[in-house]
């Protein structure tokens, strides 16, 4: 699945950071791809797709209530959500992630926000 979300290398990525995470118990990816709701308060940094259901994606998901946290979330319905103003989900085509996720998430966690 490719959509104005994740690119055709993202996706890439995502599935072999999904295989990885299978056969890798110490496995600790990197965000591939930042989303977020324009008009909203939501922020999802993603970093595996599921290889057998590519429309589950795993990362820090963060819904603007103060509790990111570590999680699957569904590609269709991040793409079928809009906010308060009717505006879409988007990328952040300038994220560059810095560190792998479990950094993210324990910043996050500290903050009530995602940091990045």
């Amino acid at each position: 699945m490719t959509s104005h979300l994740i690119t055709h290398e993202e996706r890439l990525a995502l599935l072999e950071n999904g295989r990885k995470g299978r056969t890798c118990a110490d496995h600790d990816p990197h965000p591939v791809v930042k989303l977020f709701l324009p008009d909203g308060a939501s922020t999802w940094l993603l970093c595996e797709l599921d290889p057998d259901e590519e429309d589950i994606a795993f990362g820090l998901c963060d819904l603007g209530l103060g509790e990111p946290e570590l999680g699957n979330v569904s590609i269709s319905e991040l793409l079928a959500l809009r906010g308060p103003l009717g505006l879409k989900v988007d990328r952040d085509a300038s994220f560059r992630p810095k560190h792998p996720i479990s950094i993210y998430a324990d910043i996050a966690i500290d903050a009530g926000r995602i940091v990045a």
